[in-house]
C-alpha cells in the first residue's frame, strides 16, 4: 500500500482550499488510501515538513492542493527524485495542472484521476533558477522585467483580492517604468538587450492562462526565451492582452530563442518562478530535462 504526502493550501481559490482539502481527504478514506498530512501554515514550513518525509522515506508520492504557488512547492519537492506529483487544482491559475491534464476545481474528478494512476508515471522536463537568494526548482516559467515588477507591487497591495490587483498594478507601474538593459547569456554567447521584459519558460502558460510561449514543450528539454524589445508604453498596453490568446507572437518587438542555459543580468530586476518570488537579477536559469515525475 503506498503512503501519499498530501500538502493543502487552505486560502487557495478564494478561501475555499480548506473545504476543497476536507472533501478531498474524506475521498482518499473512502478509496483506502494511506495519506500523511504535511500541510503547515506557511510554504517554508510545509516545504521542510515534505523533505524531512522524503528523507525518512515515508511517503511514496505526493499531492498538493492549490494554484500554481502549491505546484511550486510540489515541483521543489518532487523534482529530481523518484517521487512523483499529483496536483488538484484549485487555485485561480492552475496553469500547471492545466498542462498535466489534471482535473482543476473537481475534487471526485481528482480522486478518480489520482486512483486510476497510481501505477502510471511519467517524466516531464523541469528548470532550475540559481542567484544570490539561492536554488529553487520550477515548473512554467521564470520572469525578470515589467511582468516580474507588477507581480511584486501586486503582492503589496492588500485589497483588492484576485487577479484585479495585476491589472491595478500594472497602471501603478507603468508610468515609471523604463526600458531595461540586459546581459544575457544563451548557452555561451552573450547579447547585450534594451528590453521590457524577458522571461525563460519550460511550459506554455502563466499566470492564469497567459500564452507567453505557445510552442514551448515540457517534454523536449528545451527552455525558450520570451524578449519584448524596446516599445513605448503604450505599445506595452496594447500589446498586454494579446498575450492570453497567443496573438502577440507575431508583433515585431517579440523574440523567442531556444536554450539550455541562461544568464540574465540586470539592474536589481525582481524574479519570479511559476509566480513566486525567487529573489533579484543577476540570475542564472537551467533546463532539467525528465526531471520530474508526475501521476498519469
Amino acid at each position: 500500500m503506498k503512503t501519499l504526502g498530501l500538502i493543502v493550501n487552505p486560502t487557495s481559490g478564494g478561501g475555499k482550499g480548506r473545504a476543497l482539502g476536507e472533501q478531498f481527504v474524506a475521498g482518499l478514506r473512502e478509496l483506502g488510501l494511506d495519506y500523511l498530512d504535511l500541510s503547515a501554515n506557511s510554504a517554508a514550513e510545509a516545504l521542510a515538513k515534505g523533505r524531512g518525509a522524503i528523507t525518512d522515506g515515508l511517503i511514496d508520492g505526493l499531492v498538493v492542493l492549490g494554484g500554481d504557488g502549491m505546484v511550486h512547492l510540489g515541483v521543489n519537492l518532487c523534482a529530481e527524485t523518484d517521487l512523483p506529483l499529483m496536483v488538484v487544482g484549485a487555485g485561480t491559475g492552475n496553469d500547471s495542472a492545466r498542462l498535466f491534464g489534471m482535473p482543476i476545481h473537481d475534487i471526485p474528478a481528482s480522486l478518480a484521476y489520482l486512483a486510476a494512476n497510481l501505477r502510471n508515471v511519467r517524466s516531464v522536463d523541469a528548470g532550475r533558477v540559481t542567484n544570490e537568494s539561492g536554488v529553487h526548482t520550477f515548473f512554467g516559467s521564470v520572469s525578470a522585467g515589467f511582468d516580474a515588477i507588477v507581480n511584486a507591487r501586486a503582492n503589496t497591495l492588500k485589497f483588492p483580492k484576485g487577479k484585479s490587483k495585476y491589472s491595478i498594478s500594472l497602471f501603478i507601474e507603468l508610468p515609471r517604468f523604463k526600458p531595461i538593459e540586459y546581459e544575457v547569456v544563451i548557452d555561451g554567447e552573450t547579447r547585450h538587450l534594451t528590453a521590457m521584459l524577458i522571461a525563460v519558460a519550460n511550459a506554455p502558460a502563466y499566470g492564469g492562462g497567459m500564452l507567453i510561449s505557445p510552442s514551448s514543450s515540457v517534454t523536449d528539454g528545451k527552455l525558450d526565451l520570451f524578449i519584448v524589445h524596446k516599445i513605448s508604453r503604450f505599445e506595452l498596453v496594447r500589446l498586454f492582452p494579446k498575450v492570453f490568446t497567443g496573438g502577440h507572437i507575431t508583433h515585431p518587438a517579440v523574440e523567442f530563442v531556444s536554450a539550455s542555459r541562461v544568464e540574465l543580468r540586470a539592474r536589481s530586476i525582481p524574479a519570479f518562478a511559476d509566480g513566486e518570488s525567487v529573489g533579484q537579477t543577476p540570475i542564472s536559469v537551467e533546463i532539467l530535462p525528465g526531471a520530474l515525475k508526475v501521476y498519469g
